[in-house]
């Protein structure tokens, strides 16, 4: 039999009730093994489910979306993640019929972003992908063998439909990428922590209140649940026995009628079931049976340890312990609970963490402390520095975190979030930053042509947050660095292309092609109303990560084609330690944040060829050839990097930074 030993485990949705239950057996089991857990905390998480994982030392938490490639690398890297366990997914199919593109975006997009972090990074040595009994669809009545794992997917609604597609593209890539993919496939899990959208916490809680116990149509539908610590044992054989390629059913042919799961929870709280349960409408689409054939996972080890009616003891006993783990769940408790899904709803449960415990929002708090804005006094800060650092899932300011750490600068994360003021408020006064650096705000998932189908999400976050963010700073006294961008500028008559004429600080954006560069004006030309602003014009970002897929080298080392074309860059080696002096020095106002001078993307090229990779080779194609394969216009400018070189001198041209800072480390030898 297959035997694997992991080393750095990443668990995607471990702060949601199965994950963590496997997360916490992880860690306890197996101290050799790191465990980061990966969650972005939407309103079915909870960083309390990982208290027992808490201050473990192979225990790692963060905070992040799997739909964010960028963090997904990072993370993948930094960590030398081998073995990903991915259960992060929206599961409840009440809440699909109603917001079902938020299934979409979950399950299938969230899926594809992490499979393609693994074949970029191509370390991973398992990917256990976790999906449901419901893909295949419903079990005849009468039939008498369960669905096996190479059974016809056949999903009846939208939440099993995405699980299916996410299979899809897990063993599309299994075999066009040869990643090495296991998936599991469940009925349905029951113990302590769960959600109370889903049955049995539902009716447990209900019938904790005294209430009547709502049975969508006759009650007649049947379900097989498994307990969840039996569940968790079955992923940790999985992990450890189970063969690349393989599905594995994780199921129990012990099968429940709803009506009788409503009787059980009656008796014990002697209620009268007559008179507590009450049948309501049925869900569109209610299967009438999930039947699975488990044998296979049998056979390499496991079986279901706990009976029936001690699980439901035990999850009894658990929630009339601890009613308030999920705080007000009312909405949750109706017959057909349409839940907001909106991130953030548990963070603030990690008490007594200095790392993670969320501030309470108190929106109702009118009072501010208003002292003068920080004007340029281009001294030193007087009192220790304390940075608030805005886009902890973003490259940049994934980055300035570290650079904090290098620099012994103590910093924090915002836990708010741009658009909500109130959560801004919160994490200034709790945190009492003498700076903050927004590095926040939407560039685009994969590239800027998302934000024109997107443009009410781009205004909220890069212009009606931004200035909110920048409102709230000006009213604390404190000064914000806001990683902005060059591009809203194009060549024009003034400023011709291959001139060395650059736009300077003061000149008016002439470039509108995109929508995002649209909103990036917008907010820089109101921000100079604020002079507690210092606004950082960043230009095709450049560093010396070459597998990060946002590094401006890495994206056009990979595309068949590039126009050829100088621009201003910005290498973030050489310039991200250039902003943090500039909040030492209280500066404000705008900035080109660009090495001085332009490159073109063929002499960017020559270089990767001349120092990475000697057999490498590119096509040019034009700008009118480049219009048919993208949305939004691009934008190619030089700037004039004058305002900065005086406050810098010691700041490198474009081409000598390329050199020092990411050419040279990655030579090839």
């Amino acid at each position: 039999m297959a035997s694997y030993t992991p080393k750095n485990i990443l668990i995607t949705g471990a702060a949601g009730f199965i994950a963590s239950h496997v997360a916490n057996r992880l860690v306890r089991s197996h101290p050799e093994y790191k465990i980061v857990v990966l969650d972005k905390l939407d309103y079915c998480s909870n960083l309390k489910n990982l208290l027992p994982s808490k201050s473990s030392p192979n225990f790692k938490f963060v905070k992040g979306d799997i739909g964010s490639a960028d963090l997904v690398n990072y993370l993948l890297i930094t960590e030398s993640i081998d073995t990903i366990m991915h259960f992060a997914a929206q599961t409840h199919v009440d809440n699909s019929f109603g917001n079902s593109f938020e299934f979409t975006k979950n399950n299938i997009y969230g899926t594809h972003v992490l499979l393609e972090a693994c074949k970029v990074t191509g370390q991973i040595r398992r990917f256990i992908h976790v999906s449901t009994d419901e893909v295949y669809g419903e079990t005849d009545e009468d039939a008498l063998v369960g669905n096996h794992e190479a059974s016809q997917l056949l999903p009846t609604n939208p939440y099993s439909a995405t699980k299916a597609g996410a299979e899809m593209l897990v063993m599309a890539y299994g075999r066009s990428y040869g990643l090495p993919v296991i998936t599991t496939r469940g009925n349905n899990v029951y113990g302590p922590n769960q959600f109370p959208e889903k049955l049995i916490p539902k009716f447990i809680l209900l019938a904790m209140q005294g209430k009547n116990l709502p049975i969508h149509g006759d009650g007649s539908n049947v379900r097989s649940y498994l307990y969840c610590e039996d569940v968790a044992e079955a992923f940790e054989v999985v992990l450890h026995k189970g063969e690349v390629g393989h599905v594995y059913n994780i199921g129990t042919k012990k099968e429940r009628g709803v009506i009788d799961v409503a009787k059980d929870i009656c008796r014990l709280f002697s209620m009268d079931p007559e008179k507590s349960i009450k049948f309501v409408e049925n869900r569109p689409f209610n299967d009438q049976r999930y039947f699975l054939d488990d044998q296979k996972l049998k056979n390499i080890g496991w079986s279901e340890r706990t009976t029936w009616d001690e699980g439901l003891k035990k999850t009894i006993e658990w929630y009339t312990k601890n009613p308030d783990w999920w705080g007000d769940v009312s909405g949750a408790l109706l017959p057909h609970p349409r839940m907001l899904m909106m991130p953030g709803g548990m963070e603030r449960h990690f008490e007594g963490s200095e790392g993670e415990n969320s501030a309470s929002f108190n929106s109702s708090n009118n009072t501010h402390m208003v002292v003068p804005s920080p004007k340029n006094t281009g001294g030193q800060q007087k009192r220790p520095l304390k940075f608030l650092l805005f886009g902890r899932t973003g490259w940049i300011g994934g980055l300035l975190g570290k650079l904090c750490e290098n620099q012994g600068i103590p910093y924090e994360y915002a836990k708010g979030r741009l658009e909500d003021r109130a959560s801004l408020i919160a994490d200034i006064q709790n945190v009492k930053p003498t700076h903050v650096f927004n590095a926040a705000g939407v560039t685009g998932r994969p590239n800027v042509d998302w934000c024109e189908t997107h443009k009410t999400e781009t205004i909220r976050a890069n212009v009606a947050g931004t200035l909110t963010l920048a409102d709230v700073c000006r009213e604390h006294g404190v000064l914000m660095i806001n990683y902005a961008t060059g591009c809203i500028f194009e060549y024009d008559a003034a400023h011709p292309e291959g001139s060395g004429i650059g736009f300077k600080e003061e000149d008016k954006p002439n470039f509108m092609g995109s929508f995002y560069s649209k909103t990036k004006a917008m907010v820089e030309e109101l921000l100079r109303e604020y002079d507690n602003v210092c606004t950082l014009r960043v230009r095709m970002p450049i560093s010396s990560d070459l597998s990060n897929p946002r590094n401006f080298i890495t994206k056009i080392s990979r595309y068949n084609k590039v126009v050829n074309i100088p621009n201003s860059m910005t290498v973030l080696d050489e310039l991200l330690p250039i902003s943090i002096e500039m909040a030492k020095r209280n500066l404000s106002g705008i900035y080109n944040f660009t090495n001085p001078g332009a490159i073109s993307h063929n002499q960017i090229l020559e270089m990767y060829r001349d120092y990475i990779d000697p057999s490498f080779k590119w096509q040019n194609f034009t700008l009118e050839e480049q219009a048919k394969v993208i949305v939004a216009a691009r934008s190619n400018n030089e700037m004039d990097g004058t305002k900065l070189k005086k406050e810098f001198p010691e700041l490198l041209s474009i081409k000598e930074s390329l050199i020092k800072y990411v050419f040279e480390p990655n030579k090839k030898k």
